[in-house]
């Protein structure tokens, strides 16, 4: 059976790297007012700063681009920042690509010439008077791939301040920590890990759960809980280990709207109410654990869930000036995004496949058999990565198509091949159809 290629899951993949490099950057001005100054501040700023472009040797994005950007997000949400086909394509830009990899290398070769000292050496080396240069697009070209003298700027001062938010779901923190061994499938031990979540203004918990793995896969369910219970939050902070990296992530936080927020490498100080947390956890909950409570995954997330919302979400906080977390909430959740009742779909795992000649899509080791329309076209692959082998969802040009099962190889045994529908493409009449036997006389008769 064939196997999709490399190349053309790679391609479908820069379209989605693009798009998530442009949600990121305009990621946490995306809930500013646009009618206000602060927004073209941060965009003045954001202009200032190198970036790695995926697909493309430039390091700046233009202030204008970015509230491009923006408009385009508020219009058509996270598809709207995928990359279109350019309307010149195929034609001659300002600047052909020899000549502009010509003045990069020039300038890169003496960084003191100006602009009008590049074009003069451009046209030492050849270039010819019937070439257009103006100084200004020479300019724009060198700038954008990081070649112009920038002011210096001032070093990190690594300034740590304490910040609360006003209102909750403003800003959620997330972790995980290592919890204790419990018993898997009525046998032995297994190792857990502590998935939480914890709400900035008013400590409140949205939801926590051990699990027997910290991966994406184990991630993005407690995610979808906590949204389930507490509503959408504006940002999420994290860490930087490689569910907190994940494509997976990135693109669920695009599609709701959530700005991704990543620690910084080697300063945990950001995350010190989520590290609180866990030492509250490692104090008053894992002591009291009995040996009951070690006997499944159920059972000791049931102890938990008990204590959080028991004595936890009850108990004065000196971090909220005596009052209770679930006190604050109450008293300040305004304005909460509630969640979709089709939330579950932003969760399911995307790939990109090709359609075989045979009907046939791979994923993780499984052939699932598609509509014979799709041959040939590449299609979007949406699944719970939870649920090995379940049906999944084929998504080709905004059409949904549902139930789609694994490859029956022995049903397929007795389907009756029908070859109408191609001599029909091809403005040829079919055969005339004559007495034969099918497959399942052949299989009859040994």
């Amino acid at each position: 059976m064939s196997v999709p290629s490399d190349r053309d899951e790679s391609k479908s993949g820069d379209v989605d790297q693009v798009a998530l490099f442009r949600y990121g950057v305009i990621a946490d001005v995306l809930h500013l007012d646009p009618k206000k100054r602060e927004l073209s501040a941060r965009l003045r700023e954001k202009a200032d700063l190198d970036y790695a472009i995926p697909g493309s040797f430039r390091r700046r994005v233009a202030a204008e681009t970015m509230r491009g950007w923006l408009k385009a997000y508020r219009r058509g949400g996270f598809e709207a920042l995928l990359p279109q086909a350019r309307s010149d394509r195929g034609r001659s830009r300002a600047i052909e690509q020899a000549v502009a990899d010509m003045l990069c290398a020039i300038k890169e070769d003496r960084p003191a010439l100006t602009v009008p000292l590049v074009i003069s050496a451009a046209r030492e080396r050849g270039v010819g008077a019937e070439v257009t240069l103006p100084p200004s697009t020479v300019h724009r070209l060198l700038a954008r791939h990081g070649l112009m003298e920038r002011a210096a700027q001032a070093p990190d001062s690594k300034d740590h301040r304490r910040f609360t938010f006003e209102h909750v779901n403003q800003l959620w923190m997330s972790d995980v920590m290592h919890g204790p061994a419990v018993i898997l499938d009525g046998r032995r031990k297994h190792k857990t890990y502590l998935i939480a979540f914890l709400d900035d203004a008013s400590r409140i918990v949205p939801f926590a759960t051990f699990a027997f793995s910290e991966n994406v896969g184990a991630y993005l369910p407690a995610l979808e809980q906590a949204i389930r219970r507490r509503g959408i939050p504006e940002r999420l902070y994290v860490d930087n280990g490689s569910a907190f990296r994940s494509h997976q992530l990135a693109l669920v936080c695009a599609k709701l709207g959530i700005t991704l927020i990543h620690a910084r490498p080697y300063q945990p100080q950001g995350k010190g109410k989520m590290e609180r947390w866990f030492r509250s956890v490692r104090l008053q909950f894992l002591p009291r654990l009995s040996e009951a409570d070690l006997q499944s995954l159920t059972a000791i997330n049931r102890r938990l869930w008990a204590w959080v919302e028991g004595e936890y979400h009850q108990s004065p906080h000196k971090g909220l000036d005596g009052q209770a977390p679930f006190d604050r909430w109450a008293s300040s959740a305004t304005d909460i995004r509630l969640a979709d009742p089709e939330l579950s779909a932003c969760f399911l795992f995307e790939q990109r496949r090709r359609v075989q000649k045979d009907r046939t899509v791979s994923l993780n080791g499984t052939a699932y058999e598609v509509d014979a329309s799709l041959v040939g076209e590449t299609v979007t692959l949406r699944y719970d990565p939870a649920r090995e082998g379940a049906p999944i969802e084929v998504v080709f040009q905004g059409r949904s198509y549902k139930g789609v099962k694994p490859v029956d190889v022995y049903a397929n045994c007795h389907v009756r091949r029908d070859h109408a529908t191609k001599h029909l493409a091809a403005d040829t009449p079919p055969p005339t159809p004559r007495p034969g036997l099918r497959m399942r006389d052949i299989n009859r008769k040994g």
